[in-house]
């Protein structure tokens, strides 16, 4: 009898171990056939919506998102989403109706990240204001009013170091100053006394020349559209002027 119910508990045992091995194998291809079949529906997405987006549209990638069974379209630094058959497009932000979770913005700031340490900062100009620890680099047109506005921002803002690229796209007559400010004797200086007051600077030799092209290239790697364009150590960028105290948030905010 002793032997038998050994013999029972050892088959049970057996069974079991059978039983969960058969799960998990179960369990393992089930969650591969529905990666794949993901996988396939991003393609065929991906397929569908990229001719409908305009002639020279490329998609970066379509994601299955979490919520409403939306699927999110990475297109050119920005975020679209659409159905799993392609029919429609949603354009606009996803909010948690909570907690007010901008999902949408959230994502586009983490596509637009840079590699801070990775900036040429050689072919921009450096300001530095009190002890200067906390860097940020700046993307700026000398013809440009937004730009100007948030000079008259950092006159507010001290312990900071600014770099900025001169992102001439705004006139031809933008390169013409900023070669002049490039080419003086002190380009910080003669950048502030034009953003701030007005003051243009002297015509620069011919032997001088301005990174112009270079920042423009720059510029337009990094998907830099319109001025000015504030960049921080953290990668993520503002567009647009901001007043001090967001700055000092943002700024606050860095590790």
């Amino acid at each position: 009898m002793k032997n038998f119910l050994t013999a029972g508990a050892s088959s049970l045992r057996h069974l079991s171990m059978a039983a969960l091995l058969l799960a998990s194998t179960v369990v393992g291809v089930s969650a591969h056939a529905q990666a794949e079949a993901a996988e396939s529906t991003e393609a065929t997405i991906k397929k569908l919506i990229e001719p409908r987006l305009g002639k020279d549209a490329k998609v970066d990638a379509v994601t299955k998102t979490p919520y409403a069974g939306l699927y999110e379209i990475q297109i050119d630094g920005d975020v679209i989403y659409t159905d799993a058959k392609a029919q429609y497009l949603f354009i606009g932000r996803v909010v948690d109706s909570q907690t007010y979770r901008d999902y949408t913005k959230e994502k586009i700031e983490s596509l637009n990240q840079i590699p801070f340490s990775g900036l040429p900062l050689d072919k921009a100009i450096k300001t530095v204001k009190g002890n200067g620890k906390r860097v940020i680099a700046i993307f700026e047109d000398p013809n440009c009013i937004y730009c100007k506005r948030l000079h008259k921002t950092l006159l507010e803002v001290d312990n900071i170091t600014y770099y900025t690229f001169q992102y001439n796209i705004l006139s031809p007559d933008s390169i013409v100053k900023s070669r002049n400010i490039w080419c003086a004797p002190n380009p910080s200086r003669a950048w502030s006394e034009w953003m701030v007051n007005g003051k243009e600077a002297p015509a620069a030799a011919t032997s001088c020349n301005a990174p112009h092209e270079d920042v423009l290239a720059l510029g337009q790697k990094l998907k830099v559209t319109g001025t000015p364009t504030i960049f921080f150590t953290d990668g993520s960028r503002i567009p647009g002027a901001v007043d001090a105290k967001s700055l000092e948030q943002k700024l606050s905010s860095l590790k």
